[in-house]
């Protein structure tokens, strides 16, 4: 005998539910007993509401895939889109006690004497059919201004910066939920069995960094092949994915198969889904090693491509790169994207960093949107930019013209959107004429994660994940679509 068959023949003599039906004599006062102590005995699975038959959507969906350009630390509204003349006629005068009435305050500006008002270092100007206000430091989004949404009346509870980013990546301020991308790949399934639904990619500016941190890829209670796949720059793009030295392609598809037994063994004897899950990760670490090069490899990409994006596009780990591998991700059929650009937490010295953040981003992102509609994929792939939270209309520490900070603004902040079926050219919501607070159309975290659901054909009320006997969702027990964005 093998010594492999003869472990799988010896494999332990564990408690099943097989084995306590036996001991209980079949009968139907056993049933009843067995049901009381173990109450999942007789449950094949989650509640009926609870999942999606085979990654069918709730209705017909507007976009099928998300790539979604997280811009790491807040960057200033007030710099970028959200143009506001007054804060330069008032410059240095105290923000009015009406305007900033009540809010809370970080421990970096709440022992301030004072808050100037600090109007933007640089000029704006209206482009497009659309009219929308854009900085001179983003030319390559003014000129694509007709194909985005932007929303201009974002707003969030959490104030520091690791509470806003879980947030708004997996609607809890605590951690330990599943991500935007674990919840569309727990609900949508497999568009492509060769590569995961849902990759992360990183990259850095000059300025300060918060931190990225696994938990925001979690698939938390979710199973974990739902869990994000980070890439990396370098020759080994997904760690621990090439063939152990010493070991062939033929013996690791043999000792595959042989742990896909063993597995199998085990989930007969334990019913436990996290076994076939390994088994899963494993036969997808498989198919990877051939899909994975063949994506991330560039030399096929056209010289109007790369000029597209850029130079920056063929340093792997770049903002410019990243953007050029989403689009070949996502055109391969994964479902979610996820980029985190980090650099944008300007306390200080933000004229100066924000023009350099502004650079690395803005021509990549801009020719992500358009590369995407010149091969026809811009109408089934949403596309979101944006960070955690805004920044204040005052400043932080000592101000001047050309050297000022400001500090991190929960109660409104731009994103923009593009394709996935969200209006292009518009304009949504408004701040007042200080850009402190929404003027009109609110949209909280919890709407956004819930519109952006929608356009993949997800009811974010029926998206539930029953755990610890309670029944969660990505939005918690809030949360309304913003049909007004939609067409």
């Amino acid at each position: 005998m093998k010594p492999l068959d003869k472990e799988i023949l010896e494999h332990g003599l564990n408690f099943n539910r097989r084995r306590f039906l036996s001991s209980m004599s079949l009968g139907i006062g056993g049933i009843a007993l067995g049901s009381l102590l173990m109450p999942n005995l007789f449950k094949g699975g989650h509640d009926e509401a609870d999942v999606l038959a085979n990654g069918i959507p709730h209705f017909a969906p507007k976009a099928k895939r998300v790539i979604y350009l997280f811009q790491n630390g807040a960057p200033s509204q007030q710099e970028l889109f959200d143009y506001k003349p007054k804060l330069r006629d008032m410059f240095g005068q105290e923000i009015p006690e009406s305007i900033k009435g009540t809010q809370r305050l970080t421990g970096m500006t709440a022992n301030q004497s004072s808050f100037p008002l600090v109007g933007s270092f640089v000029d704006f100007k209206q482009y497009g059919q659309s009219r929308a206000w854009v900085s001179d430091i983003m030319p390559y989004t003014a000129k694509i201004v007709d194909e985005l949404c932007f929303v201009k009346s974002m707003y969030t509870e959490a104030i520091n910066h690791d509470p806003a980013l879980t947030f708004i990546q997996t609607g809890s301020q605590q951690g330990n939920r599943p991500s935007m991308g674990s919840w569309l790949s727990y609900g949508l399934g497999n568009e492509n069995k060769n590569l995961p639904n849902f990759t992360v990619l990183l990259s850095r500016g000059i300025g300060n960094g918060q931190g990225v941190y696994s938990k925001l890829w979690s698939n938390g209670f979710l199973d974990s092949v739902h869990q994000g796949v980070q890439f990396s720059k370098g020759e080994d793009p997904v760690l621990y994915l090439r063939d152990p030295e010493g070991l062939n392609r033929l013996e690791r598809r043999e000792m595959l198969d042989h742990i896909s037994q063993l597995n199998d063994l085990s989930y007969q004897e334990f019913g436990d889904p996290e076994i076939t899950t390994k088994v899963k990760q494993y036969e997808m670490a498989y198919r990877m090693q051939t899909a994975v090069p063949e994506v991330m490899d560039l030399s096929k990409e056209s010289d109007d491509v790369i000029k597209m994006y850029g130079p920056d596009c063929l340093v792997p780990g770049t903002y410019a790169a990243n953007c050029l591998l989403a689009r070949k991700l996502s055109e391969n059929g994964v479902r979610f994207v996820q980029l985190y650009h980090q650099g944008w937490d300007q306390h200080g010295n933000l004229p100066y960093e924000i023009k350099h953040q502004a650079k690395d981003v803005d021509q990549a992102s801009a020719a992500l949107v358009m590369d995407l509609k010149q091969r026809g994929l811009l109408d089934e792939t949403l596309v979101i930019w944006g960070g955690e939270f805004g920044r204040t209309s005052y400043t932080q520490g000592k101000l001047s013209a050309d050297n000022y900070g400001r500090d991190h603004h929960p109660r409104c902040f731009t994103i923009w959107m593009a394709g996935g079926g969200v209006k292009p050219g518009m304009v949504y919501g408004e701040t007042d004429e200080f850009g402190y607070n929404i003027a009109q159309n609110p949209v909280h975290v919890h709407d956004f994660q819930a519109t952006v659901l929608h356009q993949l054909g997800l009811n974010h009320e029926k998206m539930i994940f029953k755990h610890l006997g309670r029944r969660y969702r990505l939005t918690d027990v809030s949360g309304k679509v913003v049909h007004d964005i939609l067409s």
